[in-house]
């Protein structure tokens, strides 16, 4: 399966065992939080060395309801403290990466 061309061909993919090898660590590491799966989701984002793996470890932190540790990487990734819901971020990681 090829990187999906907007947010409802990735909510598709969820419907497979495992993301595509080919697919970006960072898409990799929120399909993983997608299926319920923080962990994997955790371990890959941890080795995300940029702006946006910083974001995607404090959506995950702030979903763990880790708030000071959130707030660390937000302010790492450059971004505000988020106030949407997990779904809603979520969303706007997924497009952000996809538009990337």
């Amino acid at each position: 399966m090829s990187i999906p061309i907007d947010y409802s061909e990735f909510q598709d993919s969820l419907l497979k065992q495992n993301p595509p090898k080919d697919w970006p660590e960072s898409l990799k590491a929120l399909w993983f939080d997608a299926k319920g799966d923080w962990e994997s989701s955790h371990i890959i984002a941890q080795d995300i060395y940029n702006n946006l793996g910083s974001w995607i470890h404090a959506y995950l932190h702030r979903k763990e309801g880790d708030e000071f540790n959130a707030g660390y990487w937000y302010r790492k990734a450059g971004k505000p403290f988020s106030k949407l819901s997990f779904d809603d971020e979520l969303k706007e990681l997924v497009q952000f990466v996809l538009k990337n």
